[in-house]
């Protein structure tokens, strides 16, 4: 029985022990009087009991009795059966027992406490998001459609984070999850132990409180979610001021079932963030919502463009080798008079769809270039451009000007596209890349390695530059890291044997700096060098990346 990894002992007809194993021991804590020969089947239960319940001694003899009466009556009827104990210890045994012939039995103990964890951490899982322990998105539609069938009145209030991707992109990845985290753990505190909490999706937050609730609770609530977020923040050794957007929409009020709520939630929450920082909107159901923020950012934008609200702020790009500034890529931010710095993800879809990109992007290349003109002459400006603006306006005729006025030298400027200008392949779009290339300018492929097509995109253009897009530099120190290594290593060599320059982005580590490195990337960009920072600061971030990337390589070596 040594080998044995299941506990084991066998009862006679007379329900005394016949025998048992060191594992049924351990597993029950028997002395050694229990675990000889002849211990009666009652007086280990009774060990038990005593020890696993602490009950009176009335309590002790009734649960004792019940528990032989159960057993021996599962066994009368000869058929093998299984029970379930749950130790005091923690530990889960399955108890499995078989009759023998002659009156007596078997019983074997398996720990399934590993197991019985697992699954229920798979079904808490299914449940809650795993980063905040909030439900989750599925959770809380299902809840929504249960409370909506019952025909009960309710209100969802919809969070969302005030810039969670400005702050995502300044601070770094791991900031962004302790805020997460920190905003969930502060509007736990707010709202009931009724109410359901969960985290829907990115910095999206959502709350179900069941029963009539007046306007005015309603509102006081939102108020108090939002105080809870706009409280300082210290995070991994940062001080944030953080703010929310929040939106309400009642039930049956503003619609019947879940789709129709959570359409009504996100109009108004659309509402609530471009009227400023901070506030929340009940849901209208008379209000033109797609109309109404539709023609606001129109206005603003025009505003925007004479009033000169935007602003181009700058990352770094680092030559391995040389260890120095090769680049810096111009990225466009707002600096709205109510709103503040607005990030380009929030504005940059809209400008698209409307063609203010056209206006928008003539003037960051002539800012861009003016700018650069300035800067020591080995150091390039990279300048990123929409397929709006390859296929309206006259962006030949905006690259010419912007050289011609800044006196830039056109080497010293880079156009990048993402594969989005590709697919549209248009052949007025191949003819303005080769125009831009046969005088000078450089052509980057941004994002590389995350659609199907990048391949054949490297036939039909030559590019001078490929960035391999974040996702592989984030993944490459993790689980799938010699994963990551190898496709980064791949597209590293490629891009040498097409004579293109590969530059890794995304790069905020030491330890990820040099996997991108060794695997053969000529230059890197990420905020382990800088954030992106305004024109002012240009001198002071060369001389940072010079220091910075010498005393690596110095402690490497």
């Amino acid at each position: 029985m040594k080998g044995m990894v299941r506990g084991l002992a066998i009862f006679d007809k007379e329900h005394r022990l016949i025998v048992c194993n060191n594992l049924y021991r351990e597993i029950f804590d028997l002395p050694d009087e229990l675990t000889t020969s002849g211990a009666t089947f009652a007086d280990i239960i009774a060990h038990h009991v005593s020890r696993e319940r602490r009950l009176d001694a009335k309590g002790d003899r009734a649960l004792q009795q019940r528990r032989i009466n159960e057993h021996l009556t599962a066994l009368s009827e000869g058929k093998p059966f299984q029970q379930t104990r749950y130790l005091k210890s923690g530990r889960i045994i399955l108890l499995s027992s078989q009759p023998l012939p002659d009156g007596g039995w078997v019983d074997i103990q398996e720990d399934v406490t590993a197991e019985r964890q697992a699954e229920k951490k798979i079904e808490w899982l299914a449940e809650h998001d795993a980063l905040t322990g909030l439900y989750n998105r599925v959770h809380f539609r299902d809840e929504l459609q249960s409370v909506l069938a019952s025909g009960r009145a309710l209100a969802v209030l919809w969070i969302d984070i005030d810039d969670f991707k400005g702050i995502n992109d300044a601070f770094g990845q791991p900031v962004g999850d302790a805020l997460l985290k920190s905003v969930a753990r502060r509007l736990s505190k707010v709202v009931r132990k009724s109410d359901v909490l969960a985290r829907l999706a990115g910095d999206e937050f959502a709350l179900i409180r069941v029963g009539p609730i007046a306007r005015e609770e309603v509102e006081h609530l939102a108020q108090r979610l939002l105080s809870a977020i706009a409280a300082d923040q210290r995070l991994l050794g940062r001080k944030l001021h953080v703010t929310g957007s929040l939106s309400i929409a009642l039930a049956p009020e503003h619609g019947a079932n879940a789709d129709e709520i959570l359409k009504n939630a996100d109009l108004a929450l659309h509402r609530a963030k471009i009227s400023g920082r901070g506030g929340y909107e009940i849901y209208d159901p008379q209000g033109d919502y797609a109309c109404g923020r539709a023609k606001r950012l129109d206005i603003d934008m025009k505003v925007a463009l004479k009033k000169k609200q935007f602003e181009l702020h700058y990352q770094p790009i680092v030559d391995v080798a040389t260890r120095g500034v090769s680049s810096f890529e111009a990225l466009i931010r707002w600096r709205h008079p109510e709103r503040g710095l607005i990030p380009p993800a929030d504005f940059i879809p809209f400008a698209e769809e409307s063609g203010w990109i056209v206006e928008i992007g003539k003037w960051a290349l002539g800012r861009a270039c003016k700018d650069a003109a300035a800067w020591p002459p080995g150091i390039k400006v990279s300048v990123n451009l929409s397929s709006v603006q390859f296929e309206k306006g006259d962006l030949y005729g905006a690259v010419s000007e912007a050289l011609a006025e800044s006196g830039l030298v056109p080497g010293r400027l880079e156009l990048e596209i993402t594969e989005s200008v590709l697919l549209r392949d248009h052949p007025k779009t191949h003819e303005l890349l080769h125009r831009f290339r046969s005088f000078g300018v450089k052509i980057l492929l941004d994002d590389f390695g995350t659609a199907y097509g990048s391949l054949s995109y490297l036939r039909s253009f030559p590019f001078d530059k490929l960035k391999i897009d974040r996702s592989f530099v984030r993944d490459c120190v993790g689980v799938n890291g010699r994963d990551c290594a190898a496709i980064i290593q791949s597209i590293a060599e490629l891009a040498k044997r097409l004579r293109m320059t590969s530059i890794a982005e995304g790069v905020e580590t030491a330890e990820q700096l040099a996997m991108v490195t060794k695997a053969g990337c000529e230059e890197v960009q990420g905020f382990y060098f800088s954030r992106p920072v305004p024109i002012g600061e240009i001198g002071a971030t060369i001389s940072r990346c010079r220091e910075i990337l010498s005393s690596t390589v110095q402690t490497s070596a």
